[in-house]
């Protein structure tokens, strides 16, 4: 009788055990689950181009070519009018809004409007491209602070108004680009332009165009 006790005993002992066991799992289970639930739903990770000899990048960090393309294209989109200037920069300020800071949007808005005033748009076509032999190099990009970069880019402008070239030249544009994560949805970069910097765009003279001079000097 005793024994058949003890075994009783033993089996109530093991049903414990196995009701912590299962209350520990479901625990972990939960915990898991929280932390999935809570995980981002989107993730962007800027991929150097050159993945020739590999690459450690961590999540938040832009390499310099990254930001290079994203200036130079949202540059580029922001400059091209294909018809009449007088509509297409509106239009090009919009597209491109959720790339641009909201001090830069403002700046850009006025300049559109001080220019029509002036009667500079009307039936002006725009377009920029990269000067051959001035496009990325490491040194085209500089780390002003966390999150805050200046892009030097070599273009050529070329304008035209009803059919005839008014404007061919090329130009050294220092952009200011800053991390603006604010939209995912509308901004997968996570970066903006942000104007120009204090010394503003200027002309490059032959010389720097002929030996493809350092974009700073």
């Amino acid at each position: 009788m005793r024994r058949y006790r003890y075994e009783i005993d033993n089996v109530r002992a093991h049903l414990r055990s196995l009701g912590v066991v299962i209350g520990l799992q479901v625990l972990v289970i939960l915990a898991l689950w929280f932390g999935w639930s809570q995980a981002p739903k989107h993730l962007t990770v800027h991929v150097p181009p050159d993945l020739r000899s590999g690459a450690t990048q961590a999540i938040n960090e832009v390499p310099p070519a990254n930001v290079y393309a994203f200036a130079f294209y949202i540059f580029q989109q922001l400059n091209r009018w294909p018809d009449d200037g007088a509509r297409d920069y509106g239009k090009a300020i919009f597209r491109v809004s959720p790339y641009l800071t909201p001090r830069n949007r403002a700046d850009l808005i006025a300049e559109m409007e001080l220019k029509g005033r002036q009667g500079e748009l009307a039936y002006r076509v725009r377009g920029l491209q990269e000067i051959p032999g001035h496009g990325y190099e490491e040194r085209r990009v500089d780390l002003l602070s966390p999150g805050v970069w200046v892009v030097w880019l070599d273009l050529e402008l070329s304008e035209s108004v009803k059919g005839m070239t008014v404007k061919k030249t090329a130009i050294r544009y220092p952009l200011r680009v800053v991390r603006h994560a604010v939209d995912p949805e509308a901004n997968p970069w996570g970066l903006a332009l942000d104007g120009f910097t204090a010394e503003g765009p200027r002309r490059l003279k032959a010389s720097e165009l002929a030996e493809e001079d350092h974009p700073k000097g």
